[in-house]
């Protein structure tokens, strides 16, 4: 790992004026100030102006006949100058009023960003520096300093606003011919825009590069810095961007050569405003993550945003709001399509979550397929509400419940699996990982299986989807289903992921308004999926949420989050283990985010209730999941559960109170 260097005395920055370089070779403060403020000259604000102002030139081949650059917004606590790359969350300040820096962060020490979303400050920041760049509604949308792990700032981007259906004007015809600026948001005609407004597209791996959102990229910006340039003693090999390794150093991997793009849970934290709550007087300390997960500032502005702009009934009407919320809800169906990797938004369906999901599919494909002497497989690992609609229709139908077992460890036995499988076997539906022990399911393998025997397959997601990569169509299964508050956004919302071809033979479930095509007194044309499983007015706000919470986590990388969150569980997990009196229930190696545990001589509510004296939120009980507890003779368990929000130190404050209760003999 290479590190930032940062200036001899960290609290002390150089006068705007200074010319000193710093140690390493590296420009002073005012030089990178006066870089990005010629760089940014392109910015709208003297549009009309006909050329640079007065002293201005060409940096790094940009045309020096450029408008003048518009003044950059600084807050009270960030005394950099303004235009500067070392203003906001990138340099001396937090870029917040009244925020102050975290416990170990040294200012200036920080100008490769610490958000996992993108390597360099200035590729991840112009966007939000352009005082007004077009919002996707068509409105201002004014120069702010936002915290350092928010996403990119494109319009209305920060809100999960799509620019494809933004109110943007028109954009003249030769203003999209000619030969002006690269940069979106220097024209003045059709709110700035140089050509179409287009979808922000996240890639697979999680990162938007900043030509997505028509900026230079990286190489573009290291090229207007003179500390990269070859006339100027440039280095000759790939530039670090302000970072510099130690001298005598042993070799660390570099920030930008890495294999894995940085990730800093203090950057990630700021993001979600009610890890600021107190509990009890002391700060709150979430481990109930697997019962529900808190929510960004993304989600909670998305929110807001369209109770405050697009609030309407959809499909039905052609006034403007119900065209933008249409809009809107769709969009969220086609993230969720992606997110998950389905081949079309019409094997999308929104339900409440969950439970609902797979009590639709065991009403609707489960009372026309299954029969009399028929047979559904489970887990021993299930969740109630993966149990008990299976029950309900095999009473109904007079089918047969079958289950698969686990051994010790609290791992399915694929073997005894495969002597459940039967020509009369109709359907297999099992968790991805288990909510009360943590175990990740071979689901790979017993979908295949299930297949292999004529039988459709569903995948319970509600436990994964937040903690590793989902995608059905690698996984082959007939359905998967999750719940929106798992994976950081609103409750009240879920999804079912069905093959088409499965969807399309299934019966509706519910009756109503928005699901059919045509009503007589004598029969009912039903749509085709998914609005024929949509009746009734939807959770149109929480769907539009549930999408910003997918776009939040796909900025951050799944993998990253899931690498992030396997070593904190290996770290909670050996020092926990090691407490007296502690038994660790569910030990298998492949996990996520799960500790399930009992501690001698107390109740589960006893630990809970001592745990949340110190502000510490953990579930205790039987989690929804009784006959898996009782496979290791137990009623309920202490169930600590992490996100990628979740600390070491957190971690340790867990441990330090269960240690301090004395096992009772």
């Amino acid at each position: 790992m290479t590190t930032l260097t940062p200036t001899a005395n960290p609290t002390a920055l150089p006068q705007a004026g200074a010319h000193a370089p710093l140690p390493g070779g590296l420009p002073d403060p005012a030089t990178l100030a006066r870089l990005t403020n010629e760089f940014f000259s392109t910015l709208p604000g003297n549009a009309g102006a006909p050329g640079v102002a007065a002293g201005s030139g060409a940096v790094g081949g940009v045309p020096s006949a450029l408008p003048a650059a518009a003044p950059i917004l600084a807050s009270v606590s960030n005394p950099a100058p303004a235009g500067s790359p070392l203003a906001g969350p990138g340099g001396t300040g937090t870029g917040v009023p009244g925020l102050e820096l975290p416990q170990g962060k040294v200012p200036g020490a920080n100008l490769a960003p610490s958000a996992p979303t993108h390597v360099l400050a200035l590729g991840n920041r112009a966007p939000a520096l352009a005082p007004h760049a077009a919002a996707a509604n068509g409105l201002p949308d004014n120069a702010v300093a936002i915290a350092s792990a928010l996403e990119p700032r494109v319009g209305g981007a920060l809100l999960g606003v799509p620019q494809a259906y933004g109110a943007v004007e028109p954009v003249p015809a030769e203003a999209k011919a000619g030969s002006g600026s690269p940069f979106y948001f220097t024209g003045s005609d059709g709110h700035g825009w140089q050509r179409e407004a287009q979808e922000i597209v996240v890639p697979a791996q999680g990162r938007a590069a900043p030509e997505t959102f028509g900026l230079p990229g990286d190489d573009a910006l290291r090229g207007l810095l003179t500390l990269n340039r070859p006339e100027y003693g440039g280095h000759d090999g790939p530039a670090r961007y302000f970072l510099a390794e130690r001298e005598n150093a042993a070799p660390q991997a570099d920030v930008l050569r890495g294999a894995h793009p940085p990730f800093d849970v203090n950057a990630v934290r700021r993001d979600f405003p009610i890890l600021q709550e107190r509990v009890n007087g002391k700060q709150l300390v979430w481990f109930d993550n697997a019962a529900t997960t808190h929510k960004p500032q993304a989600v909670i502005d998305r929110l807001g945003y369209f109770y405050a702009h697009e609030n309407s009934n959809i499909h039905r009407a052609a006034h403007a709001l119900a065209a933008r919320a249409t809009d809107a809800y769709e969009h969220a169906r086609k993230t969720v399509q992606r997110f998950i990797g389905a081949s079309a938004p019409e094997e999308i369906v929104f339900v409440r979550g969950t439970t609902e999901a797979i009590n639709l599919i065991a009403k609707s494909w489960g009372v026309q397929n299954v029969g009399e002497g028929d047979e559904i497989i489970v887990s021993h690992l299930e969740h109630h509400a993966n149990i008990v609609p299976w029950q309900q229709l095999a009473a109904l139908k007079g089918a047969k419940l079958r289950v698969i077992p686990v051994d010790d460890s609290g791992q399915v036995l694929l073997d005894e699996y495969r002597k459940l499988l039967n020509d009369r076997t109709k359907i297999v539906s099992v968790t991805q990982v288990s909510n009360a022990l943590g175990t990740v399911v071979p689901v790979q393998e017993i979908v295949d299986l299930a297949h292999r025997a004529g039988a459709r397959a569903l995948v319970d997601g509600a436990q994964s989807i937040s903690h590793m990569r989902v995608d059905v169509q690698a996984l082959d299964a007939d359905f998967f289903v999750f719940s929106g508050h798992k994976i950081y956004g609103p409750t009240g919302i879920g999804v079912v992921y069905g093959k088409r071809e499965v969807l399309e033979a299934m019966p509706p479930w519910q009756g109503g308004g928005n699901m059919i095509q045509d009503v007589t007194f004598e029969k009912t044309v039903f749509h085709g999926a998914p609005a024929r499983f949509e009746a009734g007015t939807g959770n149109v706000a929480d769907a539009v949420g549930l999408g910003a919470a997918l776009d939040y986590v796909s900025r951050i990388g799944i993998e990253n989050i899931a690498r992030y969150e396997h070593d904190l569980l290996a770290y909670a997990t050996s020092v926990l283990a090691p407490v007296p009196g502690v038994r660790l229930v569910g030990t298998v190696r492949d996990k996520a985010s799960v500790l399930s545990f009992v501690l001698k001589g107390y109740t589960t509510e006893e630990v809970g209730q001592a745990l949340s004296r110190e502000g510490i939120a953990v579930r205790a009980g039987h989690h929804c999941a009784q006959p898996i507890l009782r496979r290791f003779g137990l009623e309920a368990t202490v169930r600590p559960s992490l996100a990628f929000y979740n600390t070491c130190a957190e971690v340790d404050a867990l441990v330090s109170v269960v240690r301090g209760l004395a096992p009772r003999q």
